[in-house]
């Protein structure tokens, strides 16, 4: 977009400023810096503007601007002057610019580092949030180019830009002169401002997508004329739903005078309907979508369901369309789900839109359902519509969505709706890639916060339709990031559903207290050892009998409920033959009984070959579980609005999730414990502490000097010690020693006993290998164990080896912390050695680690009980260990330029801990879109 007349421009055009954004709405607009080629755009938007907002802006009428005018607010050098435009469907809808100023309010050059700022929104989408995402994005453009502070004076009178200043969340001050309010604030990001952002972008995004899922209007395009194809398939499922609102079907090669499909008014062009369409519906070939957009677009369609295939999954041309079509549809303010989608699903009584080509719609209920999969999301409406002598039961759904190649909308998008949407209870999520990790384990702790959010995350590489950032961290270690967030990781659709029903019919357990009853004495004792495999802690089953009546189920569920030593119960029942045997209905009725009478303690049924009972049991008029008490407790902790209150269900009905196998039931009930642990533990979740011995800025100082030597470097050791230092984080000396002299030399500086070490690549931290000879007391010793070193592996230039004054004996151990490009800083520890090197028995969370998390983290490990007294042992002092792992997170908090920190080995001793090697690479800080402006994914 540089022409000739822009080389004067100090800059070249910065490209990367240019971003699509959410609207308050629910819809895009495209925000760009305003360049020389702007000129005619410029004097459009302002002839659509109104008088009073002229005034507002100029402080005077203003019907139009001069030639001058127009040269200075289009012509600018993207450091000391920067304009920036909203723009739909390529016209300017506002503006925003700042110029920088000195400390007497003129122009200036840095390093002044103030600047006026001024907006023009066109009066047709005030109230849209497009001054909030202007503010955002100039904000960002100015801390870039060193401006520090923006100053803005509004009239009195302008009360909506006053509100848009100050509900931005950041530091300011505000001042009355000469009939003008004059406004100054700092444009470092606060907790408040951070939070603000954040809030309007889950409500924006949640706004989009639900104008996706509720609309008031539906075209479903590419309507075959006879019957059959993907088009009339999808606008039969509509119909037959019994969607309510107005319902067209399009297709170009209709004849001009067919005015109706199976009832449904027929049209050759969206252009052609009367009237607005908020959701079209295509199912075309890929190489007539464009066409279709941009008639969408046109008529003011508010968001597209692509069914069609031919797009990124089909290798790179595909992609090159793909991205066309998310271009195409972001000029218009329009979201797309898909391209090669499945389609939408709401069930709300006044919405019944079957968008899809489920071939049977699920019944109406609590759960959310994301699948990115097509086929994936068949099996799961199969499975949970299901009665009877299926798996489970039956259960309902609210909403599902089928975002086949996410191109626009994604599961975090969806998410944002679920959050706050009164009719989901439980989420359940198959996703066969996460695009945005970062962003996604942000919106898991809030959304967990709130309801059950259950995951099942593809562990191959990502199909070839989805954009997915590369991510350095195992699969293993994204899935604890994904748990420390709240979120319900499991492995199989098959454990996703019933996690799901758990999650939906019945109460959180408050603890992992299991009892055990049934008419079957195996099926008991195999349902209490599957428990004690899981982690829980179950009671002796108790053993009905194959005589048990449904009366004597009902008095002993009674009574394990009433019992405080228990959190759940575990019913399992095979088939009874005799006279007195209870039928399906009346033992289901004898179970519901007894749990309605105390409804805070879950209930599961683990049957054989009772297809009837499983039946009986769904047999209820709602899904909706009820509240226990601590989501809203853990939502406000979350620092996050309170979600609505979770639907009581009907009196007298108290649904219990059925299950054919022992393994299947327990493990449902394992991962409710584990959440319902989550929820109290996240209500109070801890605090980042504050040391006083740590020197920020001196670290900040030290790290800008080492960089300016180059892009990314791993720094010495005495670089090393001396950053590790600034934060308190001491490493024990090591001194080179390349001759034995040397070697003698540096025992005597440090004192004896001392370690002698072999550092080269290849047995650094081995010990194994017999590279590390300990508690050497003399010299003799010394110089015994040098010759051996070097006549087992090698001259002194080979082995570079070290003496290292000895640390009191403890646990070795190593903690590490990376940034990774996807998912953010994150601190790992573990045991040093086989058991983190061959095992793989680390433990994962994300920076900043609070004082809780790093408690948890240090017992989270498999070989934690080692650190505790394991045998016999003495205990080590984890405090202290704690505390070296919330120093490190601090540190890598505070700097993104380190990108990576290990510390091995830490020996943790029973009293202090001991850092015998340590390691930092610094680069430039990678960008961090979580705290930037609130853009959508970049085409």
């Amino acid at each position: 977009m540089q022409t000739s007349a822009g080389r004067q421009d100090r800059h070249q055009y910065p490209a990367h400023w240019e971003a699509d954004v959410v609207l308050r709405d629910g819809g895009t607009a495209r925000v760009r810096p305003i360049t020389v080629d702007d000129a005619d755009r410029l004097v459009s938007f302002y002839e659509q503007v109104s008088d009073e907002s002229k005034y507002y802006r100029f402080f005077a009428p203003y019907p139009r601007l001069s030639a001058k005018d127009v040269h200075r607010f289009t012509h600018h050098d993207f450091v000391d002057r920067v304009g920036l435009a909203a723009t739909i469907g390529g016209e300017f809808i506002a503006t925003v610019r700042y110029d920088r100023i000195g400390a007497d309010g003129m122009p200036a050059s840095a390093p002044a580092d103030e600047a006026e700022v001024a907006f023009l929104v066109q009066d047709a989408h005030q109230g849209r949030g497009v001054a909030s995402a202007l503010l955002e994005h100039i904000a960002a453009v100015a801390r870039e180019r060193g401006i520090r502070r923006f100053a803005a004076e509004v009239l009195p009178a302008n009360n909506k830009m006053i509100k848009v200043f100050t509900d931005a969340g950041y530091t300011q001050k505000r001042s009355f002169e000469d009939g003008v309010v004059r406004l100054e604030f700092d444009l470092e990001p606060t907790d408040r401002s951070v939070a603000v952002q954040r809030a309007r972008e889950q409500r924006a995004e949640g706004r989009s997508v639900r104008r996706l899922l509720a609309p008031g209007s539906v075209a479903v395009v590419g309507v075959g004329r006879a019957p059959g194809g993907v088009g009339r398939s999808i606008l039969g499922n509509i119909r037959d739903a019994g969607y309510p609102g107005r319902l067209h079907a399009v297709n170009k090669a209709f004849p001009e005078d067919l005015k109706e499909v199976d009832g449904v008014p027929a049209y050759r062009s969206v252009r052609d309907i009367d009237g607005h369409v908020d959701l079209a519906v295509v199912a075309v070939p890929a190489e007539h979508v464009p066409g279709v957009v941009a008639e969408c677009g046109e008529h003011g369609v508010q968001g597209l369901v692509v069914l069609s295939a031919g797009y990124a999954e089909s290798g790179p041309e595909g992609r090159e369309r793909q991205r066309a079509l998310v271009r195409a549809a972001r000029a218009y303010g329009m979201r797309i789900i898909g391209p090669n989608a499945f389609g939408v699903i709401n069930t709300a009584p006044d919405v019944r839109l079957n968008a899809s080509l489920a071939p049977e719609p699920p019944r109406p209920g609590r759960i959310g359902l994301f699948a990115q999969s097509g086929a994936i999301g068949i099996a799961l409406l199969s499975r949970l519509h299901r009665r009877g002598g299926g798996v489970t039961g039956v259960t309902g759904v609210s909403t599902f969505v089928s975002a086949g190649n996410r191109a626009d909308v994604s599961g975090n998008d969806v998410l944002q709706y679920w959050y706050d949407d009164p009719e989901t209870d439980v989420v359940l999520m198959y996703l066969e890639s996460i695009g945005n990790p970062r962003k996604f384990t942000r919106l898991a702790r809030r959304t967990a916060a709130a309801k059950p959010l259950v995951v099942v995350q593809g562990t191959g590489a990502a199909p070839q339709g989805h954009a997915v950032r590369a991510t350095r961290l195992p699969h293993a270690t994204v899935s604890a990031l994904l748990r420390q967030a709240g979120v319900i990781r499991v492995d199989t659709i098959t454990e996703l559903v019933d996690a799901g029903l758990l999650l939906a019919r019945q109460p959180l357990p408050a603890g992992p207290r299991v009892a055990i009853l049934g008419n079957s004495e195996s099926l008991g004792v195999l349902t209490y050892d599957r428990c004690l495999a899981e982690g829980l802690r179950p009671a002796r089953p108790v053993d009905l009998t194959t005589g048990a009546t449904a009366e004597d189920f009902h008095r002993a569920l009674a009574a394990a409920l009433a019992d405080g030593t228990n959190d759940a119960v575990v019913v399992t029942a095979i088939p009874a033959i005799g006279e007195g045997s209870p039928g399906d209905a009346e033992l289901a009725e004898a179970l519901r009984s007894a749990a309605a009478a105390v409804p805070g303690k879950p209930v599961l049924v683990v049957h054989v070959e009772l297809g009837g009972l499983a039946e009986a049991l769904s047999a209820a008029a709602s899904t909706a579980p009820w509240a226990t008490g601590r989501a809203s407790d853990t939502a406000a902790a979350a620092g996050t609005a309170e979600p609505p209150a979770r639907t009581s269900p009907p009196e007298g009905t108290h649904l219990i999730p059925a299950y054919p196998a022992a393994e299947r039931a327990v493990r449902a009930l394992s991962e409710a414990v584990k959440y319902g642990q989550w929820q109290r533990e996240a209500a109070d979740p801890g605090k980042v502490p504050d040391y006083d011995d740590i020197d920020e800025k001196g670290a900040a100082r030290l790290i800008e000097g080492l960089l300016a030597r180059g892009e990314g470097l791993t720094i010495s050791a005495d670089e090393t010690c001396e950053l590790l230092g600034k934060y308190g984080i001491h490493v024990r000396r090591a001194l080179s020693a390349l001759t034995p002299d040397a070697a003698a030399e540096a025992a005597r500086a440090l004192g004896y006993p001392v370690a002698l070490k072999a550092t080269a690549p290849h047995l650094r931290h081995r010990a194994d290998l017999g590279g590390v000879r300990l508690d050497l007391a003399d010299e003799e010793q010394l110089l015994r164990s040098y010759a051996e070193l070097t006549e087992l592996f090698g001259p002194p230039e080979e082995l570079r080896p070290v003496v290292q004054a000895m640390a009191p004996r403890g646990v070795d151990t190593v903690v590490r912390a990376v940034i990774d490009p996807a998912a953010g800083a994150v601190l790992s520890f573990g045991l040093a050695g086989a058991a983190s090197q061959l095992l793989g028995d680390m433990a994962h969370r994300l920076v900043p680690v609070t004082d809780r998390e790093a408690s948890s983290l240090v017992r989270s490990i498999r070989t934690a009980p080692l650190l505790f007294g394991w045998r016999g042992s003495t205990p080590v002092d984890t405090p202290a260990l704690e505390e070296l792992l919330l120093r490190v997170s601090r540190l890598v908090d505070d700097h993104p330029e380190v990108v990576a920190v290990t510390l091995e080995p830490v020996v943790v001793a029973p009293h202090g801990v001991s850092v015998l090697g340590a390691t930092v690479r610094l680069a430039p800080p990678p960008a961090r879109d979580d705290l930037g402006p609130r853009t959508l994914p970049a085409y």
